[in-house]
């Protein structure tokens, strides 16, 4: 995703420094099909930067709520989240079916 100078050391080497802002976020009112193929494009250039990881890192602990960052789209990372919230909630000591039990 294109970044700005505050994110830190990793977008100076951001493949979408080279490419349209355009192609990383929705334009109002874009149909789907177009969506779509607009999101497509900005993943595959995503896929060749060498700073992907560290991108989508930045986007889910932000969180970005727009565009398409480190390869995932805004609803992508949203599902990533909430399986990290699910995961860290039942890592949690007396969450999930200990606590159940216990209250049983």
């Amino acid at each position: 995703m294109p970044a700005r100078e505050e994110d830190g050391p990793w977008h100076a080497e951001a493949v979408c420094r080279r490419d349209e802002a355009g192609l990383f976020f929705a334009p109002s009112k874009e149909p789907t099909a177009a969506r779509l193929a607009r999101e497509e494009a900005a993943k595959r250039v995503c896929a060749r930067c060498p700073v992907m990881v560290a991108c989508r890192e930045h986007a889910l602990l932000q969180p970005e709520p727009y565009g398409v960052w480190g390869g995932l789209t805004a609803a992508e990372r949203r599902v990533v989240l909430a399986r990290r919230r699910r995961r860290s909630a039942e890592l949690r000591p007396g969450s999930g079916a200990d606590a159940i039990a216990a209250a049983g």
